[in-house]
């Protein structure tokens, strides 16, 4: 695809959008991540017992989250994609963490021993992106247009669930799939999807802030919106090594393999942004924002080591937030940056953030992980799709999907193999990456379907 093609865009990669309308889609981005970045310390500190460092942990994710993402959008050195790839905690290590957590209570340690263990883990497996992302020139046989579209569809599939999860009242909740909740959440939804498709550019700028605002105002009339009272330090300044470092060899392989997944979803966030952004998906740019982005990501996972937070990688529904707005010029992520470490510098921001009604926040992000979907799949389709590439297709969304909605199906396996595979991003895209390998082309492919491949690569 050229970089020159008509676009709905707004803002282009390289535009400077005033201050007003950066701050207002920085805004977007910001609320459309900010429970993303939070509930993985949310999850880790409640299985663990370290309920006492929790305001510490989300301060310190989301001060982490600013600089990674304001690193990726300003690419000092090379450093970083170039474009608005906003950095958070990463779901994908909560499996690992946790295991070893649970390892060192074990032996008797207490929450500071398993926070030293965890961060120590992290500053280990973070030079692993950064290794890796010297060599991506080469993988490209390896991570093609086909193994990156289906990695990220993979992802809108399971951020999707994420979103119906929160859309039918949260996990957990009593009231779980009540009218009311769906109400709520079809409400916001169908406003945000209004205002993106308005003419007037400020009402698709601000879309998803207004569809959040109202749905909360519809929370609050309806008697859905509880304000929890704050009762934390109003000010959180980071302190390098705070907890220590520790290290267990046993303790790393899981954490080794994890990266590299978080690598695989990195290329399909980024691939998916590259296109938005009307930037190639293919030659030197290409390779050389991929090679920058995996190396902030490894970047991003330093800090986070040293500033006590939890491993950050590349965020897939910000996409989502790109395609609705028409904006991407990086600038937007310098100003996303800033917001993030804002944030955490006062954690009342986060915790007014917080309260936001889960039917809201899943109506709210349905569409943008459904925009991340449709991503992947226009990436898959960019040349026609041969019976190869349809083979590799379907038995990597089998094996993905399938082991996501039957955990079970890993449950005899040792804990490595869990924790690696029991994921559908994680199944799936190996699967994609090995049949992309193993299986050979499609020499006997029908003329005319080699022909429309080829003239669609000579097109470009």
């Amino acid at each position: 695809m050229s970089a020159h093609e008509p676009s709905e865009l707004i803002y282009g990669l390289e535009d400077k959008p005033a201050p007003l309308p950066a701050f207002l889609t920085a805004l977007q981005h910001v609320m459309a991540s900010l429970v993303g970045i939070i509930t993985p310390p949310l999850i880790v500190s409640s299985a663990l017992g370290l309920d006492a460092y929790l305001p510490w942990l989300i301060s310190m994710s989301l001060m982490v989250s600013g600089a990674g993402t304001f690193l990726q959008a300003r690419r000092p050195f090379g450093i970083g994609a170039g474009m608005i790839c906003l950095q958070g905690t990463s779901f994908a290590f909560l499996g690992v963490i946790l295991a070893a957590g649970f390892t060192v209570r074990s032996r008797g340690g207490g929450p500071e021993q398993i926070m030293a263990m965890i961060f120590g883990l992290t500053l280990i497996a973070a030079f692993i992106p950064v290794v890796v992302s010297r060599f991506l020139g080469q993988l490209r046989r390896v991570i093609t247009p086909l193994v990156s579209g289906t990695v990220l569809c993979l992802i809108g599939i399971s951020l999707i669930k994420v979103s119906i999860t929160d859309w039918g009242g949260g996990h957990g909740a009593k009231d779980f799939g009540a009218p009311g909740n769906l109400l709520l959440g079809l409400l916001t939804l169908m406003t945000i999807v209004l205002f993106s498709r308005a003419g007037n550019r400020w009402l698709r700028l601000g879309a998803v802030i207004l569809g959040i605002t109202f749905g909360c105002l519809l929370a609050a009339l309806s008697g859905k919106l509880h304000w929890q009272p704050f009762t934390h330090s109003w000010v959180a300044l980071p302190q390098p090594l705070r907890f220590g470092f520790d290290f267990d060899y046993t303790l790393f392989l899981p954490f080794a393999l994890i990266s590299l997944i978080c690598i695989l979803e990195a290329v399909g966030d980024l691939t998916a942004n590259c296109l938005l952004s009307r930037r190639p998906i293919e030659g030197d740019e290409y390779v050389g924002r991929l090679r920058g982005g995996i190396l902030a990501d490894g970047a991003s996972c330093v800090l986070a080591a040293l500033f006590s937070a939890l491993p950050s990688t590349t965020f897939a529904q910000n996409n989502g937030v790109i395609q609705m707005t028409g904006v991407a010029s990086r600038r937007v992520g310098l100003w996303i940056g800033a917001l993030l470490a804002l944030l955490g510098l006062f954690p009342i921001f986060g915790a007014a953030i917080q309260q936001i009604p889960a039917p809201v926040l899943g109506g709210a992000t349905l569409v943008m992980f459904g925009s991340v979907l449709a991503a992947g799949i226009r990436i898959m389709t960019q040349s026609p799709l041969t019976r190869r590439d349809m083979l590799i297709i379907a038995v990597s969304f089998g094996i993905g999907l399938g082991v996501e909605a039957e955990p079970a199906f890993l449950s005899q396996l040792p804990p490595v193999f869990k924790n690696l595979f029991g994921s559908a991003v994680a199944s799936g895209g190996i699967t994609a990456m090995l049949l992309n390998l193993l299986l050979p082309g499609e020499g006997s492919e029908h003329p005319s379907v080699q022909a429309a491949a080829a003239k669609n690569r000579a097109s470009r």
